[in-house]
């Protein structure tokens, strides 16, 4: 039964009928369905939640039906059901877990318990003391998949009602939460169509003007050819049956949000998009999918660059097809999709399609045992993160990024993140394999460890048990089970480090007291300061936390002088954490690259005047590759993502209101104009050269995306040189 025709249904009547559609759905495809827990969950469910309602001015008890209905389409199993019946409950405060446990049993609680933290977690801005229940929830779904499946459908139903929401900030913070978490998840355990479904409503909350831009672009392509999805199918047909084939063919357009993340990813303009539609071809077997594609590359030619076999090595999360893009029928470029009836609903709906098999190849589901296999990396996160922002930044590394398939030297497949390492390889195969990397062989010649793999690249480490891992490492690791580990290493040798720097910094300021200083008396101000022992006071002075002056205040109130107190100067106001460096060393910023919160960034020493920080793809840095002393390895601050300027070079047409819709988008999308310069102007164009305040790297390329979907701007791309 479809959302709209449940809740007019839930309006309608005022006692159990409603349900008796979900409660038929359930008994179709599970055997082992047990009615009455349902009907109790049900009914204790609409009893508590009696007294609350939702933005709409609905009862809120339609919400849990629907979420209900929602599992119940995907042929989840009946406890699922229940669980999604009673998600909303424990959080509320209309129930205890004593009572669910109680009434429904442990399984049906530890569900509930696990989707209940959910809430607390709802945000990509996560405070530390809520680290705890993040930690949890991923812990939770590590073991069981079906807190995350309940979860997903809670946020689909909150999702499809989300313009009964006034607060215009709260819509956006919903949505950004959407893209920024669960879309990615669902994306993680292959259920396609819900996340398409996430993504294109959190979309228009977050950038309706566009998804209106775009829309307007594609609608313009289906003006000038409303039937094109169809003469393409039946051409694509037609072929087939000329060769004696006779296939399931499926046509669409892609995405509006698929399309914007191509342009973002790729950095390429509406126009360049070459598979703006896509087509399906559904086998009977593996054997008829390779004739299928044989048949595809003889009529049409391929676009070059643009074939996956993921048939053959499939993605982590089982999504198995083929892909392949061609100049196609009319001349239009498409892609075409090539797969079997099994795997195209393994490829929509992803975990939740075990269950759809459970009955047929009486396999019972082990969620836990799925659950496993797609959240492993998840699991060592947890382990190695230090706190809320490695938690939450190594989390979703994992989550999002296309993949790049590489071979060990015995043939093992490694899925990793595009733009990943020899360094990932290592630690993807196993963490003491990274621990003790010290170099590679690829497709066996040796290479750099900062070298960018390829997919087919077969890779071997090498390795030295006296290797440990490398600060400098994390200028090109980009995997969250790869940093987590690393900063894992950095962090315990810091630790030491900051602790001899903090005793050292009030030794010294003793020495200008003309005071002895021995550790023993800082033990009767611990208490008073909050620290359970002298080295967790040493760490936090050497690491800036605290300063000298706070202590000596208390022990030497008298003889303490402000001008006379060592600090360390940590260059927060420059937003980057400096390895190697003493306190004090002048920073600036490369003209030559403008290096934006996020990118990898490495700083060059320059005489009278410090460090000069570059992206690590600046053209600058060949200049002194044979200077080596002259490099310091830098990363950013996690905590300071302010006050970033990066520049642009666009090219727009010369006409009325053109200037007016370049500074309206990129106020939009959060940008802000500091400086503006016109280059060359002529009668078609204008070419700009701006300076625009963005949070980071990935704000920036936000906005390049979102100008280029206007039709005012003919070209944009950031500026990697000096305009001046």
């Amino acid at each position: 039964m479809e959302l709209n025709k449940l809740d007019s249904n839930i309006k309608r009547h005022n006692n159990h009928n409603y349900f008796q559609d979900i409660i038929k759905k359930v008994s179709s495809y599970d055997s082992n369905i047990k009615k009455n827990v349902l009907i109790q969950a049900v009914e204790f469910s609409r009893e508590r939640h009696s007294e609350q309602k939702r933005d709409s001015g609905d009862p809120y008890f339609f919400h849990p039906l629907a979420v209900a209905n929602i599992l119940a389409d995907y042929k989840l199993d009946w406890v699922s059901i229940a669980t999604a019946l009673l998600h909303d409950t424990v959080e509320d405060g209309v129930a205890s877990r004593a009572e669910i446990r109680k009434l429904f049993g442990a399984e049906i609680a530890r569900l509930v318990d696990g989707v209940t933290k959910l809430s607390k977690i709802e945000t990509p801005h996560i405070e530390l003391r809520e680290a705890e229940n993040f930690r949890k929830f991923l812990l939770a779904m590590s073991k069981d998949i079906r807190v995350l499946l309940v979860k997903l459908a809670d946020r689909l139903h909150n999702m499809r009602t989300i313009s009964h929401i006034e607060s215009i900030d709260r819509r956006i913070r919903i949505s950004r939460e959407t893209l920024d978490v669960y879309a990615p998840l669902a994306a993680r355990i292959g259920m396609q169509n819900m996340r398409e479904e996430l993504e294109d409503v959190a979309f228009s909350e977050v950038n309706y003007s566009i998804k209106k831009s775009l829309n307007k672009r594609i609608q313009f392509l289906r003006n000038q050819d409303n039937q094109l999805v169809k003469k393409i199918t039946r051409e694509i047909k037609h072929k087939f049956k000329l060769n004696n084939k006779i296939i399931q063919i499926q046509g669409r357009e892609k995405s509006i949000y698929s399309i914007w993340k191509k342009m973002q990813k790729s950095s390429i303009s509406f126009e360049n998009i070459s598979d703006i539609y896509a087509f399906r071809i559904i086998c009977d077997d593996v054997n008829e999918c390779y004739s299928a594609l044989g048949i595809i590359h003889n009529i049409w030619p391929m676009i070059p660059g643009r074939f996956k076999d993921y048939i053959s090595t499939p993605k982590s999360n089982g999504y198995s097809s083929i892909h392949t893009n061609v100049i196609g029928p009319l001349g239009r470029p498409i892609e075409i999709q090539i797969r079997t009836q099994k795997m195209h609903e393994l490829n929509e709906y992803g975990v939740a399609a075990h269950w759809f098999y459970k009955e047929k190849d009486s396999v019972p589901i082990k969620p836990g045992k799925v659950s496993l296999n797609l959240f492993k990396e998840f699991s060592e996160i947890i382990g190695n993160s230090s706190g809320a922002d490695d938690l939450l930044s190594h989390s979703k590394m994992e989550m999002y990024s296309d993949q790049v398939f590489c071979f060990s030297p015995k043939g093992e497949v490694i899925t990793m993140p595009k733009s990943a390492t020899p360094i990932d390889f290592a630690f993807a195969v196993h963490s003491k394999l990274g621990e003790t990397c010290v170099g590679c062989k690829i497709n066996g010649r040796s290479a750099p460890l900062q070298t960018i793999l390829s997919n087919g690249d077969q890779v071997e480490i090498l390795r030295s048990n006296s290797q440990s891992p490398q600060p400098g490492w994390l200028n090109y690791a980009v995997t969250g089970k790869a940093r987590s580990y690393i900063n894992k290493f950095i962090r315990k040798n810091d630790r030491n480090e900051f602790i001899k720097l903090g005793r050292s910094i009030l030794e010294n300021n003793f020495i200008l007291e003309n005071k002895q200083f021995h550790d023993k008396l800082i033990d009767p101000i611990l208490k008073q300061m909050s620290y359970k022992s002298r080295r967790s006071l040493f760490f936090a002075l050497g690491k800036g936390e605290i300063n000298s002056e706070e202590i000596l205040s208390i022990l030497l109130p008298k003889k303490s002088n402000k001008n006379n107190i060592l600090n360390i100067n940590n260059n927060k106001n420059k937003g980057i954490s400096i390895k190697g460096l003493k306190p004090g060393v002048a920073i600036h910023m490369g003209e030559c690259c403008y290096p934006l919160f996020g990118e990898r960034i490495v700083g060059l020493m320059t005489e009278g005047k410090g460090v000069t920080v570059h992206t690590l793809d600046c053209a600058t840095l060949e200049r002194f590759t044979d200077n080596p002393e002259l490099w310091v390895d830098l990363t950013w601050n996690t905590k300071n993502s302010e006050n970033n300027v990066g520049r642009i070079n666009i090219t727009i047409t010369n006409k009325r209101g053109s200037l007016n819709t370049l500074t309206q988008i990129i106020a939009d999308l959060g940008g802000n104009i500091t400086n503006f310069l016109i280059n060359q102007r002529s009668t078609d164009f204008f070419q700009l050269s701006l300076d625009i305040e963005v949070n980071n790297a990935k704000h920036l390329n936000e906005i390049i995306t979102g100008l280029r979907t206007n039709l005012s701007v003919y070209e944009v791309v950031r500026a990697k040189e000096n305009y001046n």
